[in-house]
């Protein structure tokens, strides 16, 4: 039994609508503990037979939000160098943890070489749940869950990939790459400038998709899905813009991938510019604190609310022009004077070295 509790997504949005909240699902402690054990073994299991998809960032060891993102605006780095143009279509799944069927689930962990006792443990621990919704001091009456994987399980994203496994070969067999992280599927396509005809690979390599999702009880929302064109001319993404489900995807100047802003010239001018706003906004905040903090506990509070932002996929902003960078060195040099209580023109290394702070830029 889960006990679903709604959470407001944004403090400014209407509570009357329920989309505007987030389920947050609270499991029974008891059974976390075994799903860790389990998920422990399962784990190793996939390592040992190398059995997720290359391409499959999400929730593996060794992997991450950042490395998934490193491998992406790589490949499309390179094809830009080449002279290429790079269709990248993020696809948007619609609660995709909730409508996975067990019956396929199960047939792909047999498939995958799991069995006996394994498969019958697994087989309970989807089947026969329930779930029921508390707010306040109402309580729903409970409702059994007949698909999906349970939310706030550390084994939900583990069996997730799994479901996903042969989506990655399907996209690859027409010459499309993909670069996944869980139920984010993002889509590259490069091409010759002139080549106009690339366009109807990726709409076949997209139908397939789409049917293949359709069948295994997935929901594609063309209306969300994007569609980057990276390239160093905009006019080159003339009559380029594919189609979903019968949707024509629009071709966007800028996407957001993960929490990281991508440009059509992978300058990351709109990322940086939107992070070091963000972070001289919270900086603004926390300076009002300052009086009613420590010296120790101000630097946590800075760091929870601006650095780390500032390390969030940072690798990609290896070899970004100065100009760029700049833009985070000021950040950074303004919460080393707000901790330190520095005055305003005293240099920036000493006090990056008394917070043993790395530099942004050397």
């Amino acid at each position: 039994m889960a006990v679903i509790k709604p959470l407001l997504k944004k403090p400014s949005l209407d509570p009357t609508q329920f989309g505007n909240f987030r389920p947050i699902s609270n499991l029974p402690y008891l059974g976390k503990v075994l799903e860790h054990v389990v998920a422990s073994q399962l784990q190793g299991f996939l390592v040992d037979t190398d059995f997720l998809d290359p391409a499959q960032s999400g929730f593996r060891p060794g992997h991450g939000t950042e490395t998934a993102l490193v491998a992406l605006v790589d490949d499309l780095r390179r094809e830009l160098d080449r002279g290429s143009v790079s269709l990248l279509v993020l696809l948007d799944l619609t609660a995709a943890f909730d409508t996975i069927d067990h019956g396929i689930l199960l047939g792909r962990l047999a498939g995958m070489g799991l069995g006996g006792t394994v498969l019958q443990w697994l087989h309970s621990f989807l089947e026969g749940r329930s779930q029921m919704v508390s707010l306040g001091d109402t309580c729903s009456a409970p409702q059994p869950l007949t698909c999906g994987v349970p939310q706030g399980s550390v084994l939900s994203p583990m069996l997730f990939n799994i479901y996903m496994k042969p989506l990655g070969e399907i996209i690859r067999s027409f010459g499309v790459r993909c670069h996944l992280y869980a139920d984010d599927v993002q889509l590259c396509h490069s091409f010759p400038p002139v080549t106009k005809e690339a366009v109807q690979v990726l709409n076949r390599c997209l139908a397939a998709v789409s049917d293949w999702m359709r069948a295994n009880k997935l929901k594609l929302n063309p209306d969300k899905t994007e569609v980057l064109l990276v390239s160093w001319k905009a006019e080159q993404g003339i009559g380029l813009q594919p189609v979903l489900d019968g949707v024509t995807l629009p071709l966007k100047a800028q996407v957001r991938s993960l929490g990281v802003i991508l440009d059509s010239s992978l300058s990351l001018e709109p990322q940086v510019s939107a992070v070091a706003r963000g972070a001289f906004a919270q900086l603004k905040l926390v300076r009002q604190l300052r009086p009613y903090l420590g010296k120790p506990d101000l630097a946590t509070v800075v760091h929870a609310l601006v650095t780390s932002h500032l390390d969030y996929c940072n690798a990609l902003y290896v070899g970004l022009p100065l100009k760029t960078v700049r833009k985070l060195q000021l950040v950074q040099r303004e919460a080393a004077t707000l901790i330190t209580g520095a005055a305003y023109r005293e240099r920036t290394t000493p006090l990056l070295r008394q917070l043993h702070w790395l530099p942004i830029s050397y």
